[in-house]
Order: C-alpha cells, then structure tokens, then sequence
C-alpha cells in the first residue's frame, strides 16, 4: 500500500472510533458516571457501586495497553511450547499467518478477553448476568453469577462458556470450552480446546478498569501465564455495529518472508525510539531499542526481535515493519503491514 493511503486509512479508522463513541447521542450523559459540580465525567472518583454493594463494572471501556493483543504469551520461552505447538506458529510466522482467524473473519476466541484490536466494549451488569458487548465484529460473552458450574461436556464454540463470582471487589470469570480454530494473539499462538481462562475484573475508580487474564493450556504449553491489561473509561459514549470484510483481501495476502539480510549497526541504531499511534479514543505505544546488533520492539507485552530484510524494511514474529524517513534522511514514523490492515505509528522521540 502506498505510504499517503496507509496514513489516510489510519486517520480514517481514529475517525470511524470517534464517531462511533460520540456522535450518535451527543447529548445524552451515560446514568451512574460520577461529574463534577460542572458536570463534567470525574474519572478520579470512586468506583459506583450497584445496590447490593458490588461495584459497578458497566460502561463503555477501551484497553489502554493494546500492543499485548499482538504478542499474548507475554515471557513464555520458545522451549515453554509444545512441539507440535511451536512448529505451528513457526508456520503461521513465516506465512505472514494468512490462516489465522482474523484474515477469515472469523470471531477472535480468547483475544476477545483484552477487547480485540483496540475496539470499544460495552459492559453491562446485572444481580445474576454480566454481559460484554463487543464493537469488533458485533460481538458477546455472557458472565454468569448465579452459582451455576461450567458445562461438563461442552460443545466446543467461538468465545468459550463462562461463569463468574465475586471476590471482595474484584470480578473472578472463568472460561472453558472453547474451539480450537483461532489463535492466542495476532502473533498466531495456537491454542486447543484444553484452554482454560481466568479473568479478574478490578475497577480501580471510576474511570479505570484492570484485568488480569491468565491463559492455562497444558496441551500446548508448560505452563500457565498472566497478562496485565488496562481500560479506561470512554464516558457517555456507545458502540456502533461494524463488520469484518478483510475476507476480499486473503487472496492477495503475501506468503513467506525473506532470509534476514545484514544492516550496518549504525542505520539500525537510528530507528531507536519510541513510536505512537493516536486519535481522540486511541494511543499506543510502540519502543524501539537497539540491543545486541538487534532492533528490538516492545509493543506492551514483551520485547520480539525484528529481522531486518532492507535497511528500512523488517518483519515482527512475520508482520512487515517499514520504516518512513523524510527528505532530509530523518526517521518520521514506523509502519506495520498486518495482514489485518496497516498500523501507522508517529515516532515520538
């Protein structure tokens, strides 16, 4: 894709999520936000609670560490995967994962528990249910509370069973059942229908929400991890409804990735810095270091190597990283070429 269109189609989605936050209601306040005597949202105050004392999950949240969807297991070892499991997302890795579920459009599985791909969710809290809704491809989980177990036999689906229960102030749900034909994280860890989910759901104050998902799939790993995740609140805002459509694009996805080629040590060291996305919903945060005659990225989640292939062109866990100079020779941007759809990052500093 041309570098004008990549940046275009980025500041087209920030203003597809903005709208999509704001504009449909903009003058219907969301009931039970805490304001201040101007009126305005205080996210600093405390969590509002429901009526029998539990606090109060709902609203419309964003993930703040998004770059943990892209690479999921977190400080899991290579030699911490199963054979069977590492010689699939080696695959997956050197074929740009062309087959994983997002090329499909097919739902997300347990990406879902850190919202997917820095889409909106929308929380609702009852006694007995608490029920997640999903902008990402219109999707919904439903928590249950009311002292029911998790299904002995289940039918393998999409987004898993779950149930839940409180613990003091903090929201437990556990997630079982799930099928085996989606991945872990955009990376392309695999996962089976062993995979077992642990999410605690602590809403810190009123406008902050923290998750502590932990994957266990001793079918395919050694042992389980636990990922940190963030939400801040988007107040008086709603989901609009959106559709995958990244179907039409499979056939023109590239296949493997080159051989690594040698770049001096100094051009990589300039590439070293931090890198951002933003909108008026959106900003993650990208880190550069130079380490080891290695560039290496943080998205959020741990550091992954990038291969270099050009002196400006390189590729994470198989996704295409390019970066952008100006006329005068100057780094001014990093692109991602997912093959679900180009990220552009600004470099920051």
């Amino acid at each position: 894709m041309h570098k004008l269109a990549t940046i275009l189609c980025v500041m087209s989605v920030s203003l597809t999520m903005s709208v999509s936050l704001t504009a449909q209601w903009p003058n219907r306040p969301a009931p039970g936000v805490p304001r201040t005597p101007e009126g305005k949202p205080d996210l600093s105050a405390p969590a509002p609670r429901t009526a029998d004392g539990k606090p109060n999950l709902s609203g419309v949240w964003l993930v703040r560490n998004g770059g943990a969807l892209f690479y999921i297991t977190g400080d899991v070892k290579p030699e911490e995967m199963l054979p069977w499991a590492a010689a699939l997302y080696k695959q997956r890795q050197d074929n740009y994962r062309r087959d994983t579920d997002g090329i499909h459009c097919l739902p997300p599985g347990p990406k879902a528990g850190i919202a997917v791909g820095g889409y909106p969710i929308k929380i609702v809290q009852t006694p007995d249910l608490v029920v997640v809704l999903y902008e990402y491809q219109t999707l919904f989980r439903q928590f249950f509370t009311d002292g029911r177990a998790l299904p002995e036999d289940p039918n393998p689906t999409w987004m898993g069973y779950s149930i839940a229960h409180w613990e003091g102030d903090t929201l437990v749900v556990n997630t079982a059942g799930y099928n085996d034909r989606t991945t872990l994280d955009l990376a392309g860890h695999p996962h089976t229908e062993a995979l077992r989910l642990t999410e605690r759901y602590h809403r810190r104050d009123a406008g902050h929400l923290d998750l502590q998902v932990t994957f266990d799939d001793p079918k395919a790993y050694t042992r389980s991890w636990t990922l940190p995740i963030e939400f801040d609140l988007i107040p008086d805002g709603q989901l609009i409804e959106y559709v995958c459509e990244n179907e039409r694009d499979a056939p023109h996805l590239i296949g493997k990735s080159g051989e690594e080629a040698h770049v001096p040590a100094e051009v990589l060291a300039q590439y070293a810095g931090t890198y951002e996305t933003t909108g008026s919903v959106v900003r993650i945060l990208e880190v550069i270091s130079f380490e080891g005659n290695r560039l290496m990225i943080n998205p959020g989640a741990g550091k992954i190597p990038l291969i270099a292939h050009a002196e400006n062109d390189f590729t994470m866990e198989g996704t295409g990283v390019e970066f952008v100079k100006d006329a005068k020779g100057a780094v001014t941007a990093m692109i991602q070429h997912w093959t679900e759809g180009d990220r552009y990052f600004a470099r920051r500093k």
